[in-house]
């Protein structure tokens, strides 16, 4: 008689050999500002050295203590490149994280440095469901990023949680 037939139930999920790869984990978390370097602009046209050099000096940068930061703007204006390296530079005592972009750009290199940490080749010959509920926003782009890194080592790769997956990829026998 099998335990199932005995009553027991078995969590078959919880004794396979699949790993669960949660994108949740590599979540920074922490407040994302997007600085708009619109309002330094002369006439919101155009950025005037002394007018911007004097605002790096006289802001208070502890605002950003701690915190991602994205700077960007958000009009088509003249900006000379030096001006955001040195936005950037007034930042980055303060700032956890400076990128130049949109805050989903920053989300994106966020999650890229976390994943640039892991040891893909770990996940050689593994049976892998990459989760897709999390309690955090994990920007698709990332996805694609984690199907890069796993497709080459693993031997099958799904999407979802361990009891309800979608299959993506399974090696064949002769790969």
């Amino acid at each position: 008689m099998s335990l199932q037939e005995q009553g027991q139930i078995i969590n078959k999920v919880a004794n396979s050999s699949l790993i669960t790869f949660d994108l949740e984990v590599y979540y920074q978390p922490g407040e994302r500002i997007q600085f708009d370097i619109k309002d330094q602009l002369y006439q919101g046209l155009v950025l005037r050295e002394k007018d911007f050099r004097d605002f790096i000096k006289n802001h208070d940068w502890s605002f950003y203590q701690g915190k991602f930061v994205a700077i960007t703007c958000s009009v088509d204006a003249i900006v000379p490149t030096w001006a955001y390296m040195l936005l950037t530079i007034a930042l980055q005592p303060f700032a956890r994280k400076v990128v130049f972009g949109s805050l989903e750009d920053l989300e994106l290199e966020n999650y890229r440095n976390a994943l640039s940490k892991i040891n893909w080749a770990s996940f050689i010959d593994a049976k892998v469901v990459v989760k897709g509920c999390s309690k955090v926003e994990v920007p698709v782009a990332i996805y694609v990023e984690v199907v890069n890194q796993l497709r080459p080592y693993v031997n099958s790769l799904m999407f979802g949680e361990p009891c309800s997956t979608v299959p993506l990829f399974k090696r064949l026998k002769a790969e």
